[in-house]
């Protein structure tokens, strides 16, 4: 058995059902770079799915982990607390963008981050109903799939979902859809399938992250946040990808003049360790009576550090500003590039979450098959690529906010080539 390769083990030894894109396996990382069992190197704009916003290995995450492995790996924190928790949770209260007294939970996993938020909202209101949107992703869980606004392959073959969730459409200007339409939308909702007195909450992304980088627009946020106060709903922003300087602010709510009343976190947040967290209003977050919410590795004290970590690095290496600085920078070669790619048919972003949408130039349709093969060319060249969208017709870029110069042109001088090809 040992001398069978590495994916012949893994077709043997994993289902299927773990869909794994690439067929080399990693050895090493460092920053935005990856090398495999061969000793070939990568540059990584995936980022682990927007986890690695602060690189692969940082050297300040590393030894924050190292220290507290010295002290102790786990107690779980609802039986023995530990002060790193608090003092995260306490870090956390003092830059999200709610006003007033806010209280933060830990957990290990974005959808736990997202489950938790709804039980919170539901036992806050008294309700529960739940509106999210289409091409949203929420997590893999069932609450997770059912939050969902993608079928494939998230939803095959495993319904029924859980019940009282509903999608609106989410804007979008390829699939001609506009905040007006959204917004009718939600007033046939409230008058053909739920009362709005029985909605817990409306969840959103601020940007949508698996559905295509799609911008949520400025005047849909303050739209939902009117419907929410006019009704007693609750807003949830679910920042799992866009948080954590990828937008160029630490929160992406904080590019919009409304604010949400609980926002839920993960990824970028552990620098590569797991951990999540929901952050809201104080009273909204204290509505779950004692013992509802926890889980035996939430907060766990290694995750903890490397988050600790993380929120000083972004802060000291300036990463919000440097999120800016690059995605202007990639957002220019891919508009340049439009004149030689007829194929590119939107470009779009915030920040350094910035995708570039692909359709067939002769019929307009969305064209998936495109991206696998510029993903496949890339890869060729040394640079790992991610594909999004609802019709996996969009390209996604994912690097670390800390590459540096040099790696950083060398990928766009790739990207350059295989969009032009």
């Amino acid at each position: 058995m040992k001398s069978l390769d590495l994916n012949t083990r893994r077709s043997l030894a994993t289902p299927r059902g773990i869909g794994v894109m690439c067929d080399f396996y990693a050895v090493r990382g460092s920053n935005a770079t990856l090398w495999d069992t061969t000793g070939k190197e990568y540059i990584d704009f995936a980022g682990g799915i927007a986890v690695l916003n602060t690189g692969h290995c940082h050297p300040r995450i590393k030894a924050a982990i190292a220290a507290q492995l010295d002290c102790f790996t786990h107690t779980a924190y609802q039986i023995v607390p530990y002060e790193g928790y608090i003092s995260l949770a306490e870090r956390i209260n003092s830059i999200a963008p709610i006003t007033g007294l806010k209280k933060t939970a830990f957990f290990t996993t974005g959808v736990e981050a997202v489950e938790n938020a709804v039980k919170i909202a539901r036992s806050y209101t008294g309700r529960s109903g739940v509106i999210a949107f289409t091409g949203s992703f929420h997590g893999r869980t069932m609450l997770g799939m059912a939050l969902t606004g993608k079928v494939a392959p998230y939803k095959l073959s495993f319904g029924p979902m859980p019940g009282d969730i509903y999608h609106l459409p989410f804007p979008s200007a390829t699939q001609d859809v506009s905040v007006a339409d959204s917004l009718k939308a939600l007033d046939f909702l409230f008058k053909a399938d739920i009362d709005p007195k029985r909605v817990a909450a409306i969840i959103i992304e601020p940007v949508q992250g698996e559905g295509g980088f799609n911008v949520t627009p400025p005047e849909l946020m303050t739209a939902l946040r009117k419907v929410c106060d006019e009704h007693g709903i609750l807003l949830i922003a679910d920042e799992v990808q866009t948080g954590f300087g990828r937008t160029g602010k630490m929160f992406a709510m904080e590019h919009h003049t409304v604010e949400a009343d609980i926002i839920t976190m993960a990824k970028s947040l552990g620098g590569g360790m797991p951990i999540s967290g929901v952050v809201g209003r104080a009273e909204v977050m204290d509505g779950p009576a004692a013992g509802g919410l926890g889980g035996t590795y939430a907060g766990n004290p290694l995750a903890v550090a490397a988050a600790h970590a993380v929120l000083d690095v972004i802060r000291d290496e300036k990463l919000c500003e440097r999120a800016t600085v690059l995605g202007q920078r990639l957002t220019d070669r891919l508009n340049t590039l439009r004149a030689t790619c007829p194929a590119i048919a939107d470009v779009r972003g915030l920040g350094s979450m910035v995708a570039v949408e692909l359709n067939d130039p002769d019929t307009g349709e969305p064209d998936a098959a495109k991206v696998k093969a510029i993903q496949e060319k890339a890869l060729a060249q040394g640079l790992l690529l991610l594909s999004c969208g609802v019709y996996g017709n969009v390209l996604r870029f994912l690097y670390p906010l800390t590459i540096p110069d040099d790696q950083f042109a060398s990928a766009l001088d790739i990207l350059s080539n295989v969009l032009a090809a």
